[in-house]
């Protein structure tokens, strides 16, 4: 083959062009997924057959392995990491005759899991984000809640990060934190930089992050914990209200430290607020694109009144599932029946949705579920020095290693990684590890790039990686205990 300089830049545009064609922005992450494929297989099938590693294990090994370098690498998105799990399942588990499945349609409970309760859960809970969001009920919520009788710039700094905190149990914390800081751009937009307004939108990500531990819909780790405790032998469930008492306490302790750490930190160094909160007004009779003709509309009014008041009934569903015996997954087609019908959310609405989330999730579950199905759980128990360690402090462990990953990964990628083989180290504890090591994922901030909501944060030029280094180390080093704590004593009451 010819090396001129022609034949060479031909060979680099069909580089190029392949390159645009597959999305890959660089050649390097090519170089990097063949790595990960490649020590993935390795460390699979080196381990003796001495160890008592059954075929089907030794595969679903690597699919762990795999993915889990993926994940923490960032070579493929992480959502499409989910869907090769389920990929990988059935090309390496579900031939019939083979190592794992014994008919024809054993394949077949791989997929069933896109069709799994909490799937269904999480779908509805971006509906109901979604209507909000459409009718500006989300922004009504959060504008009034931050402009009442905020005169002071400590007070402001405190309804800030209260109303991000609750919003974040319900709606996805990212969009959360794009609402707020967008509420909040007249003030960190065009004050000076100075230390308060570094802490005024750093509450944002801290109000984010941890208002996910306060509600089962309020991050994918939490639906993971509950999922992976549904598979088990015995089930454990662990219904909406349930999940509020495990992680809501500890979530409003962790917020409160931090925010007399931001308090004593950052403000040293006010600004007037008073004219620039006049700014945050919020437009009435919002307008929203139609999926026809593209005109823009006012919201109605009936659109509104629909919204807030499924909002209001499906969490007050949520949180009574104890008394009226309706499963928290059901009660998530309340919103999406009634927001589609009604044709509040139109075809073009519904296409917007996340769905990339619902596969991560997906994949996350299927992880969890090979690992037990083929025995590695166990054989990973069988072979861990986990005999001298006592369970509480296991699960304190888990929690530091919890923490330790999601700052380098996405923290639903860790708690899919840790929960199923954290369940299985600790027998008797189930509830207990699955749960703190879920709310540990969401305790992850030293890094701007740890959770969305800090790289939105970091985005804004206001604050810089040495300010969530110093928040996050805080909150790394105090949250699996008082996690782990908490759930441990509510585990012997509940």
């Amino acid at each position: 083959m010819s090396n001129s300089p022609n034949s060479r830049h031909v060979r680099n545009q069909i580089a190029g062009s392949v390159f645009r064609l597959l999305e890959i922005s660089s050649p390097w992450k090519i170089w990097i997924f063949l790595f990960c494929l490649a020590i993935s297989s390795t460390i699979a099938w080196l381990v003796p057959e001495s160890t008592g590693l059954e075929p089907a294990a030794r595969r679903a090994l690597f699919i762990l392995l795999f993915a889990a370098s993926l994940w923490i690498s960032d070579a493929v998105p992480a959502f499409a990491v989910g869907i090769l799990i389920i990929g990988l399942q059935i090309a390496l588990l579900g031939q019939p005759g083979g190592v794992f499945a014994e008919n024809a349609h054993d394949w077949e409970e791989f997929v069933q899991v896109l069709g799994h309760p909490l799937i269904w859960l999480f779908f509805g809970g971006f509906v109901l984000a979604a209507g909000m969001s459409k009718t500006s009920v989300d922004y009504l919520i959060a504008n009034k809640l931050i402009l009442r009788r905020n005169t002071t710039p400590s007070s402001l700094m405190t309804s800030v990060l209260c109303t991000t905190f609750g919003l974040s149990m319900f709606i996805s914390n990212t969009a959360t934190a794009a609402m707020v800081l967008a509420m909040l751009r007249p003030i960190w937009a065009q004050a000076d930089k100075n230390k308060y307004i570094t802490g005024l939108v750093l509450v944002v990500a801290v109000g984010a992050n941890l208002g996910g531990m306060g509600s089962l819909i309020g991050t994918p780790p939490n639906a993971i914990a509950v999922g992976s405790l549904a598979q088990l032998q015995e089930p454990i469930a662990v219904p909406f209200l349930k999940w509020m008492v495990l992680g809501l306490p500890p979530g409003l302790l962790l917020v409160s430290i931090e925010l007399f750490y931001l308090h004593r930190q950052y403000l040293k160094e006010a600004v007037s607020i008073q004219g620039l909160l006049e700014k945050m007004t919020v437009p009435m009779t919002p307008s929203v694109s139609s999926d026809t003709d593209h005109s823009i509309n006012p919201v109605k009014r009936w659109q509104r009144w629909t919204v807030i008041g499924t909002c209001a009934m499906t969490i007050l569903l949520w949180m009574t599932g104890q008394w009226h015996g309706l499963p928290t997954a059901v009660v998530s087609f309340i919103p999406i029946v009634v927001f589609t019908t009604s044709g509040l959310l139109t075809q073009h609405d519904v296409r917007t949705l996340p769905y990339d989330v619902l596969f991560l999730l997906a994949g996350g579950l299927a992880l969890g579920q090979t690992i037990t199905m083929t025995g590695l759980s166990t054989w990973l128990v069988d072979h861990l020095p986990t005999d001298s360690i006592s369970s509480f402090w296991l699960v304190l462990l888990l929690g530091y290693t919890t923490v330790l990953f999601s700052n380098f990964m996405s923290n639903t990628a860790g708690a899919n990684i840790l929960i199923p083989l954290g369940i299985t180290l600790n027998p008797g504890m189930e509830l207990e590890t699955a749960v703190v090591i879920a709310l540990c994922a969401s305790a992850a901030m030293c890094l701007p790039v740890a959770t969305p909501p800090n790289a939105m944060v970091y985005a804004t030029e206001r604050c810089g990686s040495r300010d969530f280094l110093k928040l996050g180390s805080i909150l790394g080093l105090i949250a699996p205990p008082i996690c782990a704590a908490w759930v441990t004593l509510m585990g012997m009451v509940l």
